[in-house]
């Protein structure tokens, strides 16, 4: 059986994308990887932890970074900060047992070294790509943006899935204009944790989007 490896990026940092990462995994009771973790918070932990913490997969499911740097911005810099060399050869997606949910960091165009975006390595990858997008204000332009960014590299686009307050126009408008597929919307939660993560994502997309 070949199982799906799939990408998440966002159009933005901040939006949500690791928890959607998380509600996929759980899902595809997936395994999950994300290449460069760049800013620790306070107990040392990243998004992979969060990940952990949140989608109730075996912690061993929780693939280890390729690069952990502590420093909170960009790959690109944080990786000079702290005085380490990102070789994007090393930056190849593991293969595993069970599917694979992997992250990327902040939006597609973030740069993983000073002549590499992370738009550039999904294209080498050549995996499915789901676009995570806020609802709020200037989602339109930063999602068609980043679609356009990642078309330009002929990354195969899964789908483009939402997060935060239902905006139907707003999302419409992207899916029809984008000419990408509308997979759902992720609501902001009260209460986060594995079982109110499992069940908003499965009433809010379909299982069978992600394993074609």
């Amino acid at each position: 059986m070949i199982h799906p490896r799939i990408v998440v990026t966002g159009t933005d940092t901040g939006i949500g994308k690791t928890v959607f990462a998380a509600a996929l995994t759980g899902a595809l009771k997936a395994c999950y990887w994300k290449p460069v973790q760049a800013g620790l918070d306070d107990d040392g932990s990243g998004d992979a932890d969060t990940v952990a913490r949140l989608a109730g997969v075996p912690r061993e499911q929780i693939l280890p970074e390729a690069y952990r740097l502590t420093t909170p911005c960009s790959p690109h810099r944080a990786a000079e900060i702290d005085g380490v060399t990102i070789d994007c050869d090393a930056l190849s997606p593991p293969v595993t047992d069970a599917p694979l949910v992997i992250e990327g960091a902040g939006g597609a165009l973030v740069p993983v070294t000073r002549e590499t975006l992370y738009a550039d390595l999904f294209g080498r990858w050549a995996l499915p790509v789901v676009l995570v997008a806020r609802t709020e204000l200037g989602t339109i332009n930063h999602s068609l943006l980043s679609l356009e960014a990642l078309r330009a590299r002929k990354v195969p686009l899964l789908g483009i899935a939402f997060v935060g307050e239902g905006n139907e126009d707003s999302e419409a408008t992207i899916a029809a204009i984008g000419q990408v597929k509308r997979l759902g919307r992720l609501p902001r939660l009260d209460t986060l944790d594995t079982a109110t993560l499992a069940a908003a994502f499965a009433a809010n997309f379909r299982i069978e989007d992600f394993r074609a």
